[in-house]
């Protein structure tokens, strides 16, 4: 076995990888209550380190949980797993021609840095309420990003869970230890709209690539 035999596996893999982090990104992008309050942690330098850890790691388990359960219950259902991805391409085509509406409009993301210290143990627990009080969290991480995520094989799913914590964990450390920087360019909505408008190819694309998952899935089934 020469070295290409042994790189070969890892390229599929990394390109499911990009997958799941596009479509993290994608779907994490946005104006929201847990955003600003990643920011405002971060302007305030006030448990930064913990917040986002704690924020990307509830992702990545929500992501895994996601995809393992969805796995298991589409393996045996392909006709299901297909329809899945037929609507996973539906909602991703509608999020994407939303967020190019929304290119048009104007919005920004500001965190006011307040004054009042609060210890780690109060901060980490609206951290918590930010993320598990929010119905979107369980729609995006454990119904779509899962769905789509037990579409890959079995072997390609832990790429796709990586790809997807990671884009997590890389935007809220951007959020949180970038704030400083980041801060007054978040509070441009002109820069909201170049955002938006990049979250809107990414959705379409990964639409289409359902799409011809969807098509893949019931042509099998005709041969059934």
């Amino acid at each position: 076995m020469n070295s290409i035999d042994l790189l070969t596996p890892a390229a599929p893999g990394f390109a499911v990888l990009l997958q799941g982090l596009a479509l993290s990104l994608g779907l994490i992008v946005a104006i929201g209550a847990q955003n600003a309050f990643v920011l405002r942690q971060g302007l305030r330098r006030e448990h930064v380190g913990s917040v986002v850890l704690l924020c990307a790691l509830a992702d990545a388990l929500l992501i895994a949980a996601g995809v393992m359960g969805m796995a298991r219950a589409l393996g045996e259902r392909p006709a299901l797993a297909a329809a899945l991805a037929l609507a996973g391409a539906v909602f991703l085509a509608c999020y994407g021609w939303r967020a190019w509406r929304r290119a048009h409009g104007q919005h920004a993301l500001q965190a006011a840095e307040g004054r009042a210290s609060a210890t780690r143990g109060a901060v980490l627990a609206q951290a918590l309420a930010f993320t598990l009080l929010n119905p979107h969290v369980y729609l995006d991480t454990v119904l779509l990003v899962g769905s789509i995520g037990a579409q890959q094989p079995a072997a390609m799913r832990g790429w796709f869970v990586a790809g997807a914590s990671v884009g997590s964990l890389a935007w809220f450390g951007a959020l949180g230890f970038g704030a400083r920087w980041l801060a007054p360019w978040f509070a441009n909505p002109r820069a909201w709209q170049v955002l938006d408008r990049l979250v809107g190819v990414t959705m379409l694309v990964l639409s289409v690539l359902l799409v011809r998952h969807a098509i893949d899935g019931f042509r099998g089934l005709a041969w059934l």
